[in-house]
């Protein structure tokens, strides 16, 4: 018999973390609360077969389970505008914490912000998906092999490729936004054209 309390006091800690998951994966609010509240369900039907010491990576690959059943079942790809806006409410929420930042100091956060966001959109699945376990669930390596059901080794060698081809997209869209405001590869603004 599952002892409620038990459940309660060591898996409800990170629901926090098991929405965060879900978003990412389903880029939905409504999609994320439905699966993170199966992934539960789910979980404390099993949670009589945990037999660790820490339960949050064991419920984040039940969560990571069910939303690839979700998603794969709805067949969904989510706009990123969409995640773009999500998030920049979080943004704006966070700006509003901040002692009087000046014009240009949330203008510059903001374009950054959504620079990031829309590259973590572009990568795939598994690219994104490792890298929102490391670098904003902070998990270990040993955690994220659990939760994506890999070896240690793969989790370092995606984690190397999923860095590195943000930072080529981050890199390509920052080259084409210069290149699109007129300057050219020589930091010189290109020659307007006369009328």
């Amino acid at each position: 018999m599952v002892s409620r309390s038990r459940f309660e006091q060591l898996v409800l800690a990170h629901r926090n973390d098991a929405y965060n998951l879900a978003y990412w994966i389903l880029q939905s609010r409504d999609d994320a609360e439905d699966a993170v509240q199966d992934a539960y369900i789910r979980a404390f039907r099993a949670f009589d077969t945990f037999a660790g010491n820490d339960p949050r990576p064991w419920l984040l690959a039940i969560v990571r389970n069910v939303a690839y059943t979700t998603f794969n079942a709805r067949k969904q790809l989510r706009n990123v505008i969409r995640l773009i806006e999500d998030s920049k409410e979080r943004s704006d929420d966070a700006e509003a914490a901040v002692q009087d930042p000046s014009p240009e100091t949330v203008a510059i956060n903001r374009q950054e912000n959504k620079l990031l966001l829309e590259a973590l959109a572009a990568l795939s699945p598994v690219q994104r998906d490792v890298l929102v376990l490391r670098e904003m669930e902070g998990l270990s390596y040993k955690d994220i092999a659990n939760v994506m059901g890999i070896e240690i080794g793969t989790v370092m060698s995606r984690l190397s490729r999923a860095r590195a081809e943000l930072h080529r997209v981050l890199q390509c869209r920052a080259d084409h936004r210069h290149l699109s405001n007129g300057v050219g590869s020589h930091g010189f603004a290109a020659p307007r054209r006369r009328a």
